[in-house]
């Protein structure tokens, strides 16, 4: 009775939080045409204290999301253009020698901010990737003897162009499986690019000021981990991340030869983490299995390999996900 009381509970609180979400959105809906799964995606990643990797051709509004983000919450944001000539201390920061005081001294990187967009992150050699890795995974960074904690809240959004276009590495698996979602940006409808023609024909666009502050960006971070996540969904989530590793035993035979290796046990802990957070979106204090499913995609897509088989007949990891949750049964 008493979970009852404390999940009713916790929906008042979401309510009267649910504000923030509906600010978040109007002030991003002035920059970002469309795109509402970016727009949420986003809010997702940031309620769940992850990081989110966007996919995607150039001039979808990947970097002007993370900026009006940035602004909309009164944070800390920086912009790391990824180069095949960027060194990991062009991101992390480096020791500088001071001939005045005869002592090395730390100059800090783009890196210390609370919002860092790693722009077209595939563009740069896989030393330079495997800098944003203590950062992102431990929310800390060590320059020479010593290690700074980075201010919360801490996002990295990063961007990265097909693999397939010219000059560009694949991320170490490694890496991106710190990534709390992997977002494929879609082209804008018809009548969306004509409404984003008008936006910049314009003079001048609107001027956005902060909405919300940092640390109720923190408070509702907390909030969402005190979300309810019941013993069948935990079972389901587990499931849905041992279909990836033992298709056969779901029933999936025909899509085994299709995984070279499945999730890792990070898929787990993500997909329950942007469930929750999803809930949270839809003001509820309990996770449902259309909490799952909804943001299953974008948390699985970039943590399962495919075998060369898969790859020469377009079998894309999307797709055997979604035969996975047809197939997992739900509770």
């Amino acid at each position: 009775m008493s979970e009852t009381v404390n999940i009713r509970e916790l929906n008042d609180v979401i309510a009267a939080k649910s504000g923030f979400l509906n600010l978040i959105r109007s002030g991003m809906s002035r920059r970002i045409v469309g795109q509402k799964h970016l727009v949420d995606s986003l809010l997702v990643a940031l309620l769940a204290n992850g990081h989110v990797l966007l996919e995607g051709v150039p001039g979808l509004a990947k970097t002007l999301a993370i900026k009006t983000l940035a602004t909309l919450v009164s944070a800390k944001y920086n912009r790391i253009q990824f180069t095949p000539d960027l060194l990991p201390a062009d991101v992390i920061g480096t020791l500088i020698y001071s001939i005045k005081k005869e002592t090395f001294e730390v100059k800090k990187g783009p890196i210390f901010a609370n919002f860092v967009l790693a722009d077209e992150i595939n563009r740069a050699p896989a030393k330079v990737q495997s800098a944003l890795l203590e950062a992102m995974q431990e929310r800390q960074v060590t320059i020479g003897d010593e290690t700074f904690a980075l201010d919360r809240p801490f996002l990295v959004m990063a961007t990265q162009n097909p693999i397939e276009q010219e000059g560009t590495y694949p991320l170490p698996e490694a890496q991106t499986d710190r990534f709390l979602l992997k977002v494929i940006i879609g082209y804008p409808t018809k009548e969306e690019e004509r409404e984003i023609i008008r936006q910049n024909a314009a003079e001048s666009l609107d001027e956005l000021s902060a909405l919300v502050s940092k640390e109720e960006v923190i408070e509702l971070q907390k909030i969402v981990t005190q979300v309810y996540i019941d013993e069948k969904i935990e079972n389901y989530i587990v499931d849905i991340v041992f279909a990836t590793r033992e298709p056969e035993k779901f029933g999936l035979k025909d899509i085994e030869d299709m995984i070279e290796y499945g999730a890792s046990p990070r898929a787990s802990i993500s997909l329950a983490k942007a469930s929750k957070a999803y809930a949270f979106m839809q003001g509820r204090g309990y996770v449902v299995p259309e909490d799952v499913r909804a943001v299953c995609h974008d948390v699985m897509r970039h943590r399962i390999g495919l075998t060369y088989e898969a790859e020469a007949n377009n079998i894309t990891t999307d797709e055997i996900i979604t035969n996975i949750l047809d197939k997992v049964q739900v509770p």
